[in-house]
């Protein structure tokens, strides 16, 4: 039996309070949606809290938003480390850690508690949209959503289509992208879609560059913001982004497209394996644990 059409996303639930999903539902709570923030952690839960308030107050210092949308945005705002808490929402966004078997637990536990209504996406930035619907009970009502980091400031989202999408799905999620301010790049349902397919190369051929000897870190990103115009060198792009989330869409690329020119640096490895995943850990291609980054190499 079909499904009634739905009228409007409403409430949204959101789940990882991390770096990517505290952005996601600052920007559906700023656009007027009530949000359900979830996380396994309750200090998670509290961290994301604040660097949402955080982010907000510094959009209306700057004068993107008034002060009064500050307060609004964070009271339409409830946490849970309970799924239960989005048995009432219309849409529920996963931004977990990007590992496929744990995305499949999260969503198989998801779909327990939703009503049938309810749409699923997954905030991946590189695993298959086909697979991960084929786990759930809803494949024809799940998408690829893929926002950029930081969330608040980026403007685009892919929206990135499973084979069993329907257009219902999609165009729901069409209006939803352009309501929260963003433009939506349609990208096919292949290996790390369109701005990961290209740029995670790009951070992993940096990598070996300093594998080789080519450049010393600073060299490297000075170089490519110097020579090539980039607002931020790819090591220190790679360190924000998280080492191993780039080592992870690496080994993505490399097995899903059984292509040699994907093989992840050997140092990228090392640097994961020693725990050094950037910013969020202190360590990566630069030393955040003082006042001023410098290079670890």
């Amino acid at each position: 039996m079909r499904v009634k059409t739905m009228i409007a996303i409403e409430k949204i639930g959101v789940v990882g309070a991390g770096q990517m999903g505290n952005g996601i539902a600052h920007v559906c709570a700023l656009s007027g949606h009530q949000v359900v923030l979830n996380d396994i952690s309750a200090g998670q839960l509290e961290d994301g809290l604040k660097l949402i308030e955080k982010n907000l107050a510094r959009q209306a210092r700057k004068g993107q938003i008034e002060e009064a949308e500050v307060k609004a945005s964070l009271a339409r705002i409830s946490t849970s480390t309970d799924v239960k808490a989005f048995e009432a929402c219309d849409l529920v966004i996963e931004s977990a850690t990007e590992n496929e078997a744990l995305k499949t637990k999260i969503f198989s536990g998801i779909c327990e508690v939703i009503q049938p209504h309810t749409l699923l996406a997954s905030n991946t930035s590189s695993l298959s949209i086909t697979r991960l619907a084929s786990q759930t009970d809803r494949p024809e009502r799940f998408i690829g959503l893929h926002f950029m980091n930081p969330v608040p400031v980026m403007k685009l989202v892919e929206l990135i289509r499973g084979i069993a999408t329907d257009e219902e799905t999609f165009h729901f999620m069409q209006a939803l992208v352009a309501k929260l301010g963003k433009t939506a790049a349609v990208a096919e349902d292949f290996p790390a879609f369109i701005v990961n397919r290209i740029l995670l190369p790009m951070i992993n051929e940096a990598v070996y560059t300093l594998y080789e000897g080519v450049g010393s870190v600073e060299s490297i990103d000075t170089a490519m913001k110097l020579g090539a115009n980039h607002p931020m060198g790819p090591l220190q792009l790679a360190d924000f982004i998280g080492l191993d989330t780039c080592l992870s869409i690496m080994h993505v690329l490399h097995d899903g497209l059984a292509d040699t020119k994907y093989r992840p640096c050997p140092l990228l490895v090392k640097y994961v394996d020693a725990g050094w995943y950037g910013r969020k850990s202190g360590r990566g291609f630069y030393d955040y644990r003082g006042e001023t980054p410098v290079p670890t190499r």
